[in-house]
């Protein structure tokens, strides 16, 4: 970790975000603070509602990456002649893909103007990928005609390896893209709520994707002699294609792009906001040329300190890609152990909610951590000290609450960078990187020869949950010598209070 002197002057404004100063810059018509709070109101609510749109991206997101998990239950493993840890390996594979994207990603989105078409066409190519991992089925009276790209598309085990690896390669540009667009356009106040609600988009996907799942992998398995697990595939991807063309218009892009949604009094406020908050955060600042942004977030420690520290939460939120297989260990048939799984998401999701408001209000970001892991460290003791069918079904509604852990941690770091748009995008995309890195291990904490107790399973979410914890609380006492060192120096100097960091 860095020293503990302020970092004040750890980024700089980025010229091609120049908020303010592009031909359409305008001075705003209000000429007090009641006129602009009303503006205010406007452009936030405008703002929610595409925000909202966001959210279904998101589940639609978390639907193809994570419907591998309920196509198991109805014969995927059997029919691909999976053996071994290849299924888990299989879950793994995704996240490499993911995890080598995402920084030049948002390298690449920070120095675009429309960043709605980019995120939209990207949501278009994952959604022929999930397409084409079920492109391959036989019925009796045409499976001669069947060629044979459509048989290498996903017929063979490999073949679905290496789909998964470039949906995990495309996929990788929505979530930091979204979780920095979010941060251009809210203020650090305003960002702990408005992540959450992005970010129930995971939780949502969990609960409704298994309803969705459990509907087609009963309704539709046979027709057309197509195996239920294809079926489910070519529907979500069909879906995913068909989200994106309507995200192209709906999408916001940066305040500095002009906005056919925005007033021209909202537009100028927007890059102000921004322009503000940008003062705020340091005194220091200076002209980004380059890739200055991407090399301040590669030797800033922080950002290796934090990243580690999301790759222990990651992995100890691995049961969320196993949570069908966990719910078909009570007993149940398949049907009724998806439909198992939505409760305990639902809860999830409304106590995100509540959880990152109270952050907001009270500016803290550590315990509404703790809290969340704790809760999920709970739900993972219960499941260890009993097969009992309706305690280990107690035990999955706090798991559930240990991913709102996540929605805090993904709002502290864009709190922590806040200084410079271009380090942002950068330290964002660096630190999931290396927090989706514990997924491609966490992928083999749950191999089947450990079911149905997976004992040994929840002992090591326990563990890494536990030392997530304690990295997070070594940041939070760093945080809190960087600002008593910053409020002795202001005194010393007579200046006025400045930027603190979040704690």
């Amino acid at each position: 970790m860095s020293g503990d002197r302020p970092l004040l002057d750890a980024g700089n404004s980025n010229p091609h975000h120049d908020y303010g100063t592009g031909n359409d810059a305008r001075p705003l018509s209000y000429v007090d603070q009641q006129s602009r709070s009303m503006i205010e109101k406007k452009l936030l609510r405008k703002l929610d509602l595409r925000v909202a749109f966001l959210v279904l991206i998101y589940i639609m997101n978390c639907m193809d990456r994570s419907n591998a998990a309920a196509a198991r239950l109805r014969g995927f493993e059997e029919d691909l002649s999976m053996t071994g840890n290849q299924f888990n390996t299989l879950i793994s594979i995704l996240y490499v893909g993911y995890a080598l994207m995402q920084a030049p990603s948002n390298l690449f989105l920070d120095r675009m103007k429309r960043p709605s078409i980019y995120l939209s066409s990207c949501m278009a190519l994952w959604g022929v990928i999930t397409i084409f991992i079920g492109m391959c089925f036989f019925h009796p009276m045409c499976q001669h005609c069947i060629t044979r790209v459509m048989e290498g598309a996903s017929r063979t085990y490999h073949a679905t390896l290496i789909l998964r690896f470039f949906l995990g390669f495309i996929e990788a540009a929505f979530f930091p893209g979204a979780v920095f667009l979010l941060s251009r356009w809210y203020k650090r106040n305003e960002l702990g709520l408005r992540t959450a609600l992005f970010d129930c988009g995971n939780s949502i996907s969990y609960a409704f994707s298994t309803l969705a799942a459990s509907g087609i992998l009963a309704g539709l398995d046979g027709t057309l002699g197509v195996p239920a697990w294809r079926w489910l595939f070519f529907v979500e991807g069909t879906l995913t294609i068909a989200v994106s063309v309507s995200a192209i218009c709906i999408l916001p892009d940066f305040p500095s792009t002009p906005s056919v949604w925005l007033t021209p009094d909202e537009q100028s406020l927007a890059k102000q906001r921004m322009e503000e908050e940008t003062a705020t955060g340091g005194r220091h600042q200076g002209p980004v040329e380059g890739f200055s942004g991407l090399v301040d977030a590669l030797v800033d420690r922080r950002v290796w300190w934090l990243g580690t520290t999301l790759s222990f939460m990651v992995a100890s939120l691995s049961c969320s890609n196993f949570f069908p297989t966990l719910s078909a260990t009570m007993g149940y048939n398949p049907t009724i152990s998806l439909l198992l799984c939505a409760p305990p998401w639902i809860l999830g999701t409304a106590t995100s909610f509540i959880v990152a408001w109270h952050s907001d209000v009270t500016g803290d970001r550590f315990w509404h951590i703790a809290g969340p892991l704790l809760l999920g460290a709970i739900g993972f003791l219960i499941a260890i000290s009993t097969m009992n069918t309706a305690v280990r079904y107690l035990s999955m509604f706090f798991m559930t609450q240990a991913p709102v852990a996540f929605v805090v941690f993904v709002t502290w770091v864009l709190n922590t960078f806040s200084q410079s748009q271009s380090k942002r995008a950068s330290a964002v995309a660096l630190i999931n990187s290396m927090g989706i890195c514990g997924n491609i291990g966490a992928s083999y904490f749950w191999p089947s020869s450990w079911g149905p107790s997976y004992i040994k399973s929840y002992l090591i979410c326990i563990l890494t949950s536990g030392i997530c914890v304690a990295m997070c609380w070594a940041f939070r006492q760093h945080l809190a010598r960087c600002n008593e060192t910053a409020e002795a120096e202001e005194r010393a100097l007579g200046l006025p209070k400045g930027f603190r960091y979040l704690l």
